[in-house]
């Protein structure tokens, strides 16, 4: 038998024995009993005793962060999602409340439109916590902030790093708010955030650039244990409060259809120029 004819074999019999079978070990439900997450019981264990972004932060990753933990994370949630339908993932959940969608419509598409590699708060996390994975990494070596720079693409003579940059005002007015909450909280600045407060100074003494909500936040996930690839997870869908709240802002209006409309001369074409089509 060919090796080719054997893979197959193989994967013939490893589907076999999976046919009609589930196989999980994050949760089950048992009818009529409980439900089990991550091997703690949803009404003897958790249900009035964590919050439900704990629960959350648990079914995504394993992981029970404390409870103080998790209410600043749901903080850092609050100032993810502003009911305000300029902000790009906004504008499509607005939009579906103006053409009549379902809600879940609406969320989907505007979940959809913030996962960005630039904004949105849920990839961005991921990428933003993989670069101070190995900045710290890179100072713990006795390395300088300019070695920690050069591992961040550039543009325009500046460094591009996820977190540490805001394109309408360079004062981040989330900051203060998530310093206060720590503090109220009694969580103290751990490893990563220190490092990233550090370099935010750095950045801003020499290219007027500093940390933002982004970078504040993805610097507490990795001192909370929380890795990058966990928080994509954990803030898949941060964005949805105020998504469904534009779209409720535009769902019974009287005159439907008129959520940002836009003559043709407003939008900047630069396409091919018109031509003739060949026959």
């Amino acid at each position: 038998m060919s090796s080719k004819n054997s893979a197959s074999v193989g994967k013939w019999n490893l589907w076999e024995k999976h046919r009609s079978k589930i196989v999980s070990g994050i949760g089950v439900w048992r009818g009529g009993i409980d439900v089990y997450c991550r091997g703690y019981s949803l009404f003897s264990e958790l249900m009035g005793k964590v919050s439900y972004m704990q629960l959350h932060i648990l079914n995504c990753t394993g992981k029970l962060l404390t409870r103080a933990e998790a209410d600043w994370l749901e903080c850092n949630w609050m100032g993810l999602s502003y009911p305000d339908s300029r902000i790009w993932c906004n504008q499509v959940a607005a939009l579906c409340g103006d053409m009549g969608t379902t809600p879940v419509d609406a969320v989907a598409a505007a979940i959809l439109t913030a996962d960005s590699r630039a904004f949105g708060g849920s990839q961005t996390s991921k990428i933003g916590m993989e670069f101070l994975q190995k900045a710290m990494m890179v100072y713990k070596a006795e390395k300088s902030m300019d070695d920690v720079i050069l591992l961040a693409p550039q543009r325009l003579n500046k460094p591009m790093i996820n977190g540490f940059a805001r394109p309408v005002d360079r004062q981040d007015e989330r900051l203060g708010p998530y310093k206060r909450e720590m503090a109220r909280l009694g969580l103290e600045q751990g490893e990563y955030l220190l490092f990233a407060l550090a370099l935010s100074d750095y950045l801003y003494e020499k290219y007027q650039l500093g940390i933002n909500s982004g970078g504040f936040a993805n610097a507490f996930l990795l001192d909370c244990g929380i890795t990058p690839e966990e928080a994509y997870l954990i803030k898949s869908y941060a964005v949805a409060s105020g998504a469904v709240a534009c779209y409720a802002d535009n769902l019974h209006h009287s005159q439907p259809r008129m959520f940002l409309p836009l003559r043709c001369q407003d939008i900047q074409y630069t396409g091919i120029a018109p031509r003739p089509v060949p026959d």
